[in-house]
């Protein structure tokens, strides 16, 4: 029997590949004429049936009904597998007679089995599917691993973000999983693209149990053509996700029930005790983090982009509350992609086919691109909406501050399909939150500058946005997006200063944070400001403004900006209260800069480590 569910389930038979061995295409003429030769029942009935649309689904079950119920199938019995399935079973002992392995199904699909199976599962008043990750609503960074092996080693900058893990216990771990996926009805494999440009592409496959993960993952990879899933081929990296089952703390390197690891040798990932889908994205990302600087000299970039009409294209970097997404998001330039790129010698291009945006207080007055993307297709994360109009409350932290949704790239208006340029960036933007007020709205930096900020990656916490913070906190993340990190961040900063210097690009720190002193005392740059600064960038203006050096920090601010008042461009001059305060303030920042880079100095260059700020004797 449990051959003839297989057979009435799996009615998207049109996009399916057999066997490689077979090298044809599975179409109902060549499935009957096999499963008459295997069972020796009479199927002449199928010869009349087109299996490539839902409507013959119900055709198909009855005519499959009716033809078995005198003789059921053997436990024994054998069938024609998909090429999936074979690959699943050789590689990872999937059990494909007993699991019903559901390969790039869509999204209606989706949708209907995260509805039927899954908990929490709803569709908001706009179409969107909403979901619920579980326990963990954000990433454990904590939990995270990558295998020591002869492979890698020798590049992995091991310490606080890599943590090895030795090869057995991946395997201990992998072993679990895949055991835990076996005791599934079913399971999830989509096959997709990360990167955009086919020079350096990786095909990567998302195996998971939950059909909220294989549609997020449809999501934020690249989605294949049916031209393009014919000729697949094997993977070159798989995730296996097994996050609703825990790790076992006592097996060696694991410190609670939650593992992310990675095995570069093997090329997969695997997920245990977590079902935040936040992670495959992540862990797609730190693979390319590593692939593309090592394997191909790419710089892998935490950052979003876009492109003018001219074709100039702009980087962004910046943590969360920055504006990264904000400010990129321009209706006047056409968006690359929001948070993962690749820089190599033909352009940049996004790695994703999709955006993972946060939605805590989203409204379609601030962010409408963002608001109206929330649509079928789009997966919500943890999100309250209300129970009979199913319309969300983005305000709603109830259940996490973290609440997010993912949608294809292209349900933003003015995205850039496909997600690549073949210009070369020309302006690279940090962005920072200076919750101290301290540091200028925009500051000219030198490529040596740039690479002190870059892997700096400042900003600051404010008060009341974490549990336990009563003050701004400087924070600060390495490249601006240290947790992925997977080669030392000299490396990609140089990288970064390479091309800066190849392609004439200008670099900018921009800060959105406060002016007129720290948070609470002084304001935070109006928006409007922070965007006229940006297109003062873009339009060459501030390339040809008359600049001015700030103190301490040794920072090039322009004298004046279209759009901007001229006071606020030097903290100094806005500040409220004694300029002794504004001193003490500006040199206590300074020296928390200081007092961070001395992580990175041993390996960086002198002349970086010399681009920051110098203290006052």
């Amino acid at each position: 029997m449990n051959s003839l569910r297989r057979l009435v389930y799996k009615h998207q038979v049109s996009t399916r590949l057999i066997n490689a061995s077979a090298s044809k295409r599975f179409t109902t003429a060549n499935y009957s004429k096999s499963y008459k030769f295997k069972t020796n029942n009479n199927f002449d009935n199928f010869k009349s049936i087109k299996v490539n649309n839902h409507s013959s689904y119900n055709l198909l079950k009855e005519l499959a009904l009716k033809s078995t119920v005198s003789k059921p199938f053997s436990s024994t019995s054998t069938m024609l597998h998909t090429r999936v399935e074979e690959e699943l079973h050789e590689n990872a002992h999937i059990d494909y007679d007993r699991v019903d392995i559901q390969w790039n199904p869509s999204v209606a699909q989706l949708y209907e089995d995260a509805l039927k199976y899954e908990t929490g599962s709803a569709i908001s008043s706009t179409g969107a599917l909403v979901t619920a990750s579980g326990i963990k609503t954000g990433r454990s960074p904590k939990d995270k691993r990558i295998v020591d092996e002869p492979g890698s080693t020798n590049d992995i900058w091991w310490g606080p973000v890599n943590t090895k893990l030795p090869e057995h216990v991946f395997l201990i771990n992998r072993e679990r999983a895949v055991d835990y996926l076996n005791t599934r009805s079913r399971i999830y494999v989509f096959d997709g693209f990360a990167g955009w440009d086919p020079k350096y592409r990786i095909k990567v496959r998302v195996v998971s149990a939950r059909a909220y993960h294989s549609l997020f993952m449809r999501n934020m990879l690249i989605r294949p053509t049916p031209q393009e899933l014919e000729t697949y081929g094997s993977p070159d990296f798989t995730i296996y996700n097994a996050g609703a089952f825990p790790a076992n703390r006592y097996t060696t390197g694991m410190t609670s029930t939650t593992s992310v690891s990675i095995n570069f040798h093997m090329n997969e990932m695997v997920i245990l005790g977590t079902e935040y889908a936040g992670e495959m994205k992540k862990g797609v990302f730190t693979v390319m983090h590593y692939l593309m600087p090592v394997k191909h000299n790419v710089l892998s970039l935490h950052s979003s982009a876009n492109e003018g009409s001219n074709g100039d294209v702009s980087i962004f970097f910046g943590l969360s509350g920055t504006g990264k997404t904000t400010l990129s998001a321009d209706p006047k330039r056409f968006l690359i992609g929001d948070d993962e790129h690749c820089w190599s010698d033909h352009g940049i291009f996004n790695i994703e086919g999709g955006c993972y945006a946060k939605c805590i207080n989203l409204s379609s007055e601030k962010e409408p691109e963002i608001f109206n993307a929330i649509r079928f297709g789009s997966v919500l994360e943890n999100v309250v909406y209300d129970s009979h109009t199913r319309v969300v409350n983005y305000d709603d932290s109830s259940l996490t501050e973290n609440t997010r949704c993912a949608y294809p790239i292209e349900y933003i208006p003015n995205a850039k399909i496909p997600c690549i340029s073949s210009d070369h960036p020309k302006n690279i933007i940090l962005l920072t939150c200076d919750a101290y007020g301290v540091l200028p709205p925009v500051s000219k930096l030198s490529s040596s500058q740039a690479m002190y900020h870059f892997i700096s990656g400042y900003t600051a916490k404010i008060a009341g946005t974490e549990e336990g913070v009563t003050e701004p906190e400087a924070t600060f993340s390495a490249c601006f997006g240290q947790p992925f990190l997977v080669l030392h961040p000299y490396r990609y900063a140089k990288m970064l200063a390479d091309k800066m210097e190849h392609h004439k690009a200008d670099a900018w720190l921009i800060n959105t944070g406060w002016n007129g002193g720290a948070y609470g005392v002084g304001e935070r740059i109006k928006l409007k400001y922070s965007r006229a600064i940006i297109d003062a960038i873009h339009s060459g203006e501030l390339t040809k403004a008359e600049y001015e050096n700030y103190d301490v920090f040794n920072l090039q601010i322009p004298k004046s900006c279209s759009g901007v008042p001229t006071d606020i461009l030097n903290p100094s001059k806005t500040w409220k209260g004694p300029q002794e305060t504004f001193t003490k303030t500006r040199d206590s920042l300074a020296a928390r800069f200081v007092e961070n880079f001395k992580l990175y100095q041993e390996q960086t260059d002198s002349e970086v480590v010399h681009s920051g700020p110098i203290l006052p004797k």
